[in-house]
């Protein structure tokens, strides 16, 4: 990438909107808690659509003044203008998979009659608006191949609508589907209709009303929604979330039952081909995780953690379903098991090695066949089919790596490349290296480093954190344009991987919750000062990047230690740690963080950290875009307005207080390509002027 040429000098003669106060006080365990921005909880208010109007022409006067933004748009354009394939799904004599050819919005879905067949379009969302801010959000084909089940979700929105397509016409059918959120689609083996989830219409601000009873439903072809039939619901619990799975021979529903967030689920199992009899209960308590994998007739292997937090594989015949009828078949291993699939009766194990993958092959007994040889370092991801089948397909990624698409035959269990983009870099001019530090209680936490291959330590790098640490969630070696892009500009890309994920097991996730949350936050400082010391950066060139559990990460962290960041970028953050449950979905966080409203340890401890409420006036903080959309129906916006009205207020220093709202988007999933260029452009932008990285 050519030198970018000089910005402007910082300055910190800013004038931000007024955004008035109120004396709402609210009263938490006899603690008074004011909550002056309560008002921009009403987003549909004049008062907030006039103050986002003027914060936007704010950040855009500052933003688009730096002349560094055109030629980081256009390389990141550049960059991110390569054929993606997703790996192929097999469906009868079909495949599906999904393709874009560079620079398209959505990705478009495919089919193949046969592995060689020509392609056809499916499903093109970049046809059903002109601003590509539709998205296909679910997809099941039918067992045959013969019908799509698919979402859409518009302006990033969780609620989606159902459709069904015949594949080979490319029509749609007359069924169509509301109300539906956090849902599959299940289809019967004879493809006459399909199971799925949804709530009762919400009463009120659909993208702010929170979201209960959720309900498993089948929808019979040809029939209005009206005369679908409700299927599994638990009318005693209204924060429990339900999910359906019909297994690969058709014959047996599979219920879900989890609480919140929590990776652990109640198991039950109804046999399809005895419609009257009862729902059977394998695990009634969600005391773990239990996924099945696949089955044999009444023989189930099942991927679990319980009494192993790192996971493992067991055994369950339904004719005897007692727990002391259960049998190990792979037992846990020092590595936290991902995730399990069964092809080619080969039980294929996908486990985190320090936060890399590594793949191994097994009987159905549990014999140890083979270790699946990967090309890198890196993350492999896929491996789905059906136990009868004899080939599977995977893709490959890591930092510097875009997705390949590989081929595995399990009767020789050779690999083969099957698609690879064509890439506009040289990835031989990058490496990444693993490093591990120590947190502030003496734990060991890994952390990837990559950059380009002369970088010298000279204490003086632009350096990208990024974090998330929570829900389970693991960070892992993956291909990013814009992360590419910062590593051409002379950066340092950091990804460490926190406790409160699920790098390392359940305990590892449960190190980083409730009571022991504040872990994470001292893991990423932690981070922070290990890159200083060992002269990688300084905090006058060091950013933080991370979005929702990673903004809240982003934001608790630049207030805790101010002095150690020079820039942050908090996306679609949780800022409001006393109001996350009242909103949308977010009661079902209360499993990772707490319950502020009915737990007073756990209020102590939110209160503690809870970014809105611990920024104080008089501190200088580094510069701060804040990032939202007006759409996101999963964190609630006001989260971000409060806590952008509440900083601007608060900073003493010279550094800008900034907040970018987006239009017709949501919290990320499904935001089309321009609109994701143009936020990281910004974001860039705002780093390469902050961090003076041209100096």
């Amino acid at each position: 990438m050519k030198p970018i040429e000089n910005f402007p000098a910082v300055t910190n003669a800013i004038s931000y909107p007024k955004a008035h106060t109120v004396d709402q006080v609210d009263s938490y365990f006899g603690v008074k808690v004011s909550d002056p921005y309560r008002w921009m909880e009403d987003l549909d208010s004049a008062e907030v659509k006039k103050w986002i109007d003027q914060e936007n022409q704010l950040t855009r006067s500052i933003l688009d003044r730096i002349p560094a933004r055109e030629t980081i748009h256009k390389r990141l354009l550049d960059l991110i203008n390569f054929e993606r394939y997703t790996p192929p799904v097999r469906r009868g004599t079909r495949y599906f998979y999904s393709y874009n050819s560079g620079l398209q919005n959505q990705n478009t879905i495919y089919w193949t009659e046969g592995l060689d067949g020509e392609p056809n379009v499916l499903l093109d969302p970049n046809q059903m608006s002109t601003d590509g801010t539709v998205a296909i959000s679910g997809l099941s084909i039918s067992d045959d191949g013969h019908l799509a089940a698919y979402s859409i979700a518009d302006a990033g929105s969780d609620w989606v609508k159902w459709y069904v397509r015949d594949v080979a016409t490319g029509k749609d059918l007359p069924d169509v589907i509301e109300w539906s959120k956090f849902s599959s689609a299940s289809w019967l083996k004879d493809g006459s209709g399909f199971f799925y989830e949804g709530y009762d219409p919400p009463e009120g601000d659909v993208l702010k009303s929170a979201n209960y009873f959720h309900k498993v439903f089948f929808h019979k072809l040809g029939t209005p929604q009206s005369e679908d039939q409700l299927i599994f619901h638990r009318p005693d619990d209204k924060e429990m979330t339900v999910g359906t799975a019909v297994t690969d021979d058709g014959r047996y529903l599979i219920l879900y039952q989890s609480k919140g967030s929590s990776p652990n689920n109640q198991l039950s199992v109804k046999d399809l081909e005895q419609p009257d009899s009862p729902i059977l209960e394998i695990a009634s308590t969600a005391d773990a995780l239990y996924a099945p994998i696949d089955n044999d007739g009444t023989r189930f292997w099942i991927h679990s953690t319980l009494d192993a937090p790192n996971g493992r594989v067991i055994e369950v015949d339904l004719a005897r379903p007692d727990r002391e009828h259960w049998k190990t078949v792979i037992p846990e291993s020092q590595h936290n098991l991902d995730s399990v699939s069964m092809i080619d009766n080969t039980l294929i194990a996908n486990y985190l090695a320090d936060a890399q993958s590594v793949v191994e092959l097994y009987t159905p007994e549990g014999v140890r066949i083979d270790q699946l040889e990967l090309p890198a370092i890196g993350t492999a991801a896929g491996f789905a089919g059906k136990r009868t089948e004899t080939e599977t397909f995977f893709q490959f990624t890591n930092f510097t790596t875009p997705a390949t698409i590989y081929r595995l035959d399990m009767k020789t269990r050779r690999s083969t490349v099957y698609r690879q983009p064509k890439l506009k870099f040289d990835p031989s001019q990058y490496e990444t290296r693993q490093v591990f530090y120590t947190s502030k209680d003496g734990t060991r936490v890994p952390m990837f480093l990559s950059h380009k291959k002369d970088l010298q330590l000279s204490g003086n790098n632009p350096t990208l954190l990024y974090g998330y640490g929570g829900f389970n969630v693991s960070l892992r070696p993956e291909f990013s344009s814009s992360n590419l892009l910062w590593m051409e500009m002379g950066g340092i890309y950091a990804q460490p991987s926190l406790r409160g994920g699920g790098e390392y097991g359940e305990a590892w996730h449960q190190a980083g919750t409730k009571l022991n949350k504040q872990n994470v936050f001292d893991d990423f400082i932690a981070a922070a000062e290990w890159l200083i010391a060992n002269q990688y950066t300084a905090p006058a060139k060091l950013a933080i990047s991370g979005g929702s559990n990673g903004g809240l990460l982003v934001a608790a962290c630049e207030i805790q230690r101010p002095d150690l960041f020079a820039a942050t970028l908090p996306s679609v953050g949780v800022m409001d740690m006393l109001r996350f449950d009242k909103f949308t979905i977010g009661w079902a966080w209360k499993t990772d963080y707490g319950a502020p409203s009915e737990d007073e340890s756990e209020f102590q401890a939110i209160y503690r950290y809870s970014p809105l409420h611990n920024l104080k006036p008089g501190v200088a903080y580094p510069a701060t875009l804040i990032s939202t959309a007006d759409h996101d129906d999963r964190v609630f916006p006001a989260h971000s307005f409060k806590f952008a009205a509440a900083m601007q207020a608060a900073q003493s220093g010279p550094k800008p207080i900034l907040i970018r709202i987006e239009t017709r988007a949501g919290h990320g999933a499904g935001t089309p390509l321009t609109k994701r260029v143009d936020l990281v452009a910004d974001q860039f932008a705002f780093l390469y002027q902050q961090l003076r990285m041209n100096d």
